[in-house]
């Protein structure tokens, strides 16, 4: 079926957080969930389930677990065991549990800024070390000093977290890459814990590449944290599993979670299956209407908003947005909040290199993404 990204759904009357958070004159551009519709094969699964009436504890499904081994094994030729499979109400979860699980207290954590906030935040709150070298930027990307990368390291560093696809930069780590990533991780016995939920959501001609599937010794060190929840807009719904292939990180792994993570809900499972086994014609065409929507973005950025930037967004639905030119006195979300009535995520939540930045999601029908930038611009005009 052909679906209308157009039409714009009324979320307010939902405790949506992206819509409730500001006044109603305010366009939220924040939180990254979609404004569309899931897709309809979901939406059917959900409602046939919800009419059988019992919703006592569950199993996740076996067809699920099932069909997720055969996405690994299509998209990235990984062959996954059904035991290497762990479900999670979601990523973040994913992350803490890494944190307890392959950390000790005074322990490191390598993550590199600007990156998710969980990574930054959370092992801190934990009691562990943070060690953060910065992504470096390039004309219109940002890369991964490898240098510093490596000098970063101490004996007492443990884990480093990859994110890829990235938020809120949008790059797709290369085959080249990750290979240093995972070659430098090698030679200082470093788990790898990386965050792939934007897996899905990867423009062309980019490819995702799990950095589990380099090598036999990168798989047995890898933690690979998934959820279909970015990708068919589920995210209330709270389903994520991590690939695990090693024995001895899976138990340390169900040690620390043991009597703290929930089960996944019934919904949860009902609407994964759903989007993995029918979701693909959705799939598309959201990705070709998140395409001309980051398009249509970075041409109007380019042409009428001066001494704005954006770098290339090779995946994601968020572009990250360089204000630093543009004279804003203070912090640029705040101004375009209070002046323009757009609400986007403030890059400083996403580490020191984040000053001065903004990161906006666009997922959203056109003409509202169209009339936020146009707020936007006559805010710049008049300040």
């Amino acid at each position: 079926m052909k679906y209308d990204f157009d039409r714009l759904i009324e979320r307010r009357n939902t405790d949506s957080i992206k819509w409730t958070l500001y006044a109603e004159d305010v366009i939220p551009l924040w939180v990254a969930d979609m404004d569309f519709p899931s897709a309809e094969p979901i939406v059917r699964a959900l409602t046939d389930r919800a009419r059988h009436g019992v919703f006592g504890y569950s199993l996740p499904p076996k067809a699920l677990t099932l069909a997720l081994i055969q996405r690994l094994k299509e998209l990235y030729g990984w062959s996954v065991a059904e035991p290497e499979v762990i479900f999670l109400p979601g990523i973040v979860t994913g992350l803490n549990i890494a944190f307890q699980a392959y950390v000790e207290r005074g322990e490191a954590v390598l993550a590199q800024p600007p990156v998710y906030f969980h990574f930054l935040r959370d092992p801190v709150q934990h009691g562990r070390v943070l060690i953060d070298p910065p992504l470096v930027r390039s004309k219109d990307s940002w890369e991964i000093d490898f240098d510093l990368f490596e000098r970063s390291i101490t004996p007492s560093t443990k884990l480093f977290v990859l994110c890829n696809p990235h938020n809120p930069v949008g790059r797709v780590f290369s085959r080249q890459e990750l290979e240093r990533i995972a070659e430098i991780c090698l030679r200082h016995g470093l788990i790898i814990c990386s965050d792939e939920i934007h897996c899905d959501l990867v423009f062309p001609p980019y490819r995702h590449i799990p950095i589990a599937t380099l090598a036999p010794e990168i798989d047995d060190r890898t933690v690979t944290l998934m959820a279909p929840s970015k990708t068919y807009n589920i995210a209330g719904l709270g389903c994520g599993y991590a690939v695990i292939r090693n024995r001895r990180l899976r138990d340390r792994w169900k040690e620390a979670s043991s009597g703290i993570v929930p089960h996944v809900n019934i919904m949860g499972h009902v609407a994964a299956l759903a989007g993995l086994t029918e979701g693909q014609d959705w799939l598309d065409q959201v990705i070709e209407y998140l395409k001309g929507n980051r398009d249509f973005l970075y041409e109007y950025v380019g042409g009428k908003i001066p001494f704005m930037t954006m770098n290339r967004v090779e995946a994601t639905y968020l572009a990250w947005l360089d204000c630093q030119k543009l004279g804003i006195v203070g912090n640029p979300a705040v101004f375009f909040r209070s002046e323009a009535r757009v609400a986007l995520s403030d890059g400083l939540e996403f580490g020191k290199p984040g000053e001065g930045f903004v990161r906006l999601n666009f997922a959203c029908p056109r003409h509202v993404l169209s009339e936020a930038l146009d707020r936007m611009k006559h805010a710049l005009e008049k300040c």
